[in-house]
């Protein structure tokens, strides 16, 4: 087994790749697993569609196996989780998905979860991945704050859209812990959590955060 997690983001951009890679850092420490991000260049400059999603699978699974010798986790950073599944049979290391990360430790936070997606097209593909997880029983609601990739460079728009929808979420349907639908957003986590009450999860910091826990422990019983 390698020492590396590789953390890697399925779209093309390094604006991203780089915001994710900030979200991690302060899960990296001297005497734990390197924590490696990186984007897939054959991929769309952002995923918002299900064939997106689809058309990712594949370069995905190339990049992962390109890798495996060095990787000691793998973490899909996209809240759809494009070939999750493929990944886990393909690999021989633990294989982890924001989405389901995201969702889980939510549930480990409070009663019923609420997810802020960022477009109103993500959230029926979010809706079929819960259900599948067996979790709309503790499940809120989703929803978008409904900002294009250019009005999500204006920072203080985006997050007045995110406090608007979290605190809907809460009020409305009874959310008493959040989840950000979308990777490389962790840098309006802390104020979210603060304007809305309520734990608000990112959730590839919750993946890797899960991934090298699993390797440190792994790494522990090796002889």
């Amino acid at each position: 087994m390698g020492s590396s997690v590789y953390v890697i983001n399925p779209n093309s951009s390094q604006n991203v790749t780089a915001e994710i890679d900030r979200a991690v850092a302060p899960l990296r420490s001297a005497d734990g697993p390197d924590i490696v991000c990186l984007s897939l260049p054959e991929g769309p400059p952002g995923i918002q569609s299900q064939r997106d999603v689809d058309g990712v699978i594949m370069p995905l699974l190339c990049k992962a196996s390109e890798l495996e010798d060095g990787a000691s986790a793998f973490v899909v950073a996209c809240f759809s989780d494009p070939g999750l599944h493929a990944l886990r049979e393909q690999s021989r290391r633990r294989v982890f998905g924001i989405a389901e990360c995201g969702g889980l430790t939510a549930l480990t936070l409070g009663q019923r979860f609420g997810v802020i997606a960022i477009l109103p097209t993500s959230v029926p593909r979010h809706l079929c991945y819960f259900s599948a997880m067996g979790v709309m029983d503790r499940f809120a609601a989703d929803l978008p704050i409904g900002l294009t990739v250019a009005e999500l460079s204006d920072e203080a728009h985006t997050l007045g859209r995110m406090v608007d929808v979290g605190r809907t979420l809460k009020a409305a349907h009874g959310a008493d812990v959040l989840v950000m639908g979308c990777a490389g957003m962790a840098r309006y986590r802390a104020a979210l959590e603060e304007a809305v009450g309520v734990p608000v999860i990112e959730p590839t910091q919750a993946a890797v955060a899960m991934a090298v826990g699993h390797v440190r422990l792994l790494q522990a019983l090796a002889p």
